[in-house]
């Protein structure tokens, strides 16, 4: 049940516990129960909305960071992780394998923001060895959703007599 709960409110937050209960075949109180148990087992960690930013007036820049750290004694790389997610520009930290250890994803309101936290905040951490950034350009698909719906040209032609 969880799972399927999960799925359900992954692509759209906003159903009812009423809704889910249909959905799923069940009543509205297995379900109520069943996100309370998830929340406080901090497998729902929250219920964001995913705003495209392009379509508003705000000025928005994100960019992600490759982090390439030294990983603190008897904690590995969660120290140096937790040191970085408490920046309030940072959106999400991950963990990599490969060439780097952390990817860093940040916004801010311009390119200039952007650098000025990396060469300010980020790379002055005594654990940081070094950083690569890339900015995003434009946003076609984020947690499973379309960000654009582009107008379609028609495929034919149209011909007049």
């Amino acid at each position: 049940m969880k799972k399927k709960i999960l799925d359900a409110i992954s692509k759209n937050s906003r159903f009812s516990t009423e809704d889910l209960a249909a959905m799923l075949a069940t009543d509205a109180g297995t379900i109520k129960k069943e996100i309370q148990e998830m929340e406080e087992a901090n497998v729902i960690c929250g219920y964001p909305t995913l705003i495209n930013w392009d379509q508003t007036d705000c000025e928005r820049v994100t960019a992600l960071i490759e982090v390439k750290v030294t990983p603190q004694r008897d904690m590995g790389f969660n120290k140096v992780a937790e040191r970085i997610y408490r920046f309030e520009e940072v959106e999400s930290v991950y963990l990599m394998s490969g060439g780097f250890d952390l990817t860093v994803i940040i916004e801010g309101k311009s390119m200039k923001e952007v650098s000025r936290f990396v060469s300010e905040k980020l790379s002055t951490l005594e654990y940081v060895n070094s950083t690569a950034t890339y900015f995003v350009l434009k946003k076609y698909k984020e947690h499973g959703l379309i960000m654009s719906k582009e107008k379609r040209e028609s495929e034919r032609m149209l011909i007049t007599p």
